[in-house]
């Protein structure tokens, strides 16, 4: 009966919220339980990336975004699954839905080929889309000078919109008391080690460069349109440089090398005004502080590095301070959608959690930040992901959906840039269906479609 249940459940929320698109419903359902591969849907990538496939592969950016470890995935670790897909068609007349790829072996939904050898999506046995695998890209088949391959230093997401430079791949909040307890950057980082994997802790600017070399020379249509510069937050120093000047000078380097080529983008803790300042004149165009989550107390629970060295207070004071340099739609904190039912800290009612994510989201936006999330992925060897194996409720994720698109609605606000087209069968952002849900509330003139 359990397999049945996943089924009805979707259908009942999509009945229940008729607003939503049916698109987000099925993403988000994915993000937060993953799905399963069969093995004739793998790329073949091999463990070491890409060799002559022709399917983009999963290049574990950042965070792991996995439901098991590598060791537990077997085939899934071994001939790496895409990095996203795309869904259309089926009995939900499903319109093009790009979603990143979280592997969970024991997802009721599940990557396989048909009888006519086409790749599905099956939920509880019964096809419910066609799937699209991304493309390997010409930048892909390239090497840097010293052997690199670009997906390592040089992942794009977001079906090619992004290029996702994760410099610096662990983060200074270490160990229980300091690191955030839905974040597996530093596992990931000793799991790709530990597999022979290549994994570039501090990526040198020099490899950075040659690397969005290629891919500009590559990429002849002009998909990638921007660029995100992120990594584990730094407490002390990298390199000779704090924070704001580790990544600043990425961004400088970026910017005298190729100007206006791409967006600049910058993941980073919230930092003081002279700071953000800095990574202002070194040629960022948007800002993410990301605030994680809401609530007083969870934040300190689940933040509790972030709680210590700047304070839940200081942090959203330091994100409105940051709008005055870049402006309020410049500067879009990301938080993490769902970590507020995480057992055993967080909220048990829907209702609840939804009214306390309001609550923040009406904060920023008041001042005309416009915040984005992310949706959680309960990752194996982190506390909340141990303890909550299943995520978050799905109806919560799309009573969000909702709220979100409410409240900007009712400040006048529209999506944030640089992040592409929004509105079901025209949204790239993977990792999250926020974008899906804001058809008719994009930016004037704001982000033009990816090339499909």
């Amino acid at each position: 009966m359990a397999s049945q249940t996943r089924t009805a459940l979707v259908e009942d929320l999509m009945e229940r919220f008729p607003h939503v698109p049916r698109e987000a419903v099925i993403k988000e359902d994915l993000l937060r339980g993953g799905m399963a591969f069969d093995e004739s849907a793998l790329s073949g990538g091999g463990a070491d990336g890409p060799g002559g496939g022709d399917v983009k592969p999963k290049s574990y950016f950042i965070f792991s975004f996995d439901h098991r470890t590598l060791p537990e995935l077997g085939a899934a670790a071994l001939n790496r699954p895409p990095e996203e897909i795309v869904l259309t068609g089926g009995p939900y007349g499903l319109r093009r839905t790009v979603v990143s790829v979280r592997v969970n072996p024991d997802s009721p939904y599940v990557v396989r080929g048909g009888e006519d050898g086409t790749l599905g999506l099956y939920l509880d046995g019964a096809r419910i889309s066609d799937v699209g695998l991304p493309p390997m890209p010409e930048y892909y088949r390239h090497k840097l000078s010293n052997g690199k391959s670009v997906m390592e230093v040089a992942p794009t997401i977001q079906w090619g919109y992004l290029i996702y430079l994760t410099v610096f791949r662990v983060c200074q909040y270490f160990g229980a008391k300091e690191e955030c307890q839905f974040c597996d950057i530093n596992h990931n980082w000793r799991q790709h080690k530990a597999a022979g994997r290549p994994y570039t802790g501090v990526k040198p600017v020099e490899e950075v460069l040659e690397a969005l070399e290629i891919i500009d020379r590559y990429d002849t249509a002009g998909i990638s349109r921007a660029y995100t510069l992120t990594g584990g937050s730094i407490t002390s120093q990298v390199g000779g440089r704090d924070e704001a000047d580790f990544y600043g000078h990425y961004a400088k380097a970026i910017e005298e090398r190729f100007p206006g080529r791409w967006t600049g983008k910058v993941v980073a803790q919230a930092l003081p005004r002279d700071a953000v300042q800095r990574f202002h004149d070194y040629g960022v165009k948007i800002y993410h502080p990301n605030f994680e989550v809401w609530d007083r107390r969870l934040f300190q629970l689940h933040c509790p590095g972030k709680e210590r060295y700047v304070g839940r207070d200081e942090w959203h004071r330091r994100i409105l301070d940051s709008a005055e340099v870049f402006g309020a739609r410049n500067v879009i904190p990301n938080f993490v959608a769902g970590i507020e039912m995480a057992e055993p800290f967080g909220f048990t009612k829907v209702g609840e959690a939804i009214e306390s994510t309001t609550e923040g989201l009406r904060f920023f936006m008041s001042h005309g930040v416009v915040p984005r999330f992310t949706t959680w992925c309960p990752e194996p060897t982190t506390p909340l992901g141990k303890a909550n194996p299943l995520g978050a409720p799905l109806e919560y994720h799309i009573r969000l959906l909702e709220a979100y698109r409410a409240t900007l609605e009712e400040f006048g606000l529209s999506s944030p840039p640089g992040y592409g087209p929004t509105g079901p069968g025209r949204a790239v952002f993977s990792v999250s269906s926020f974008m899906d849900s804001l058809e008719g509330l994009e930016q004037p003139g704001g982000d033009a479609p990816a090339a499909s």
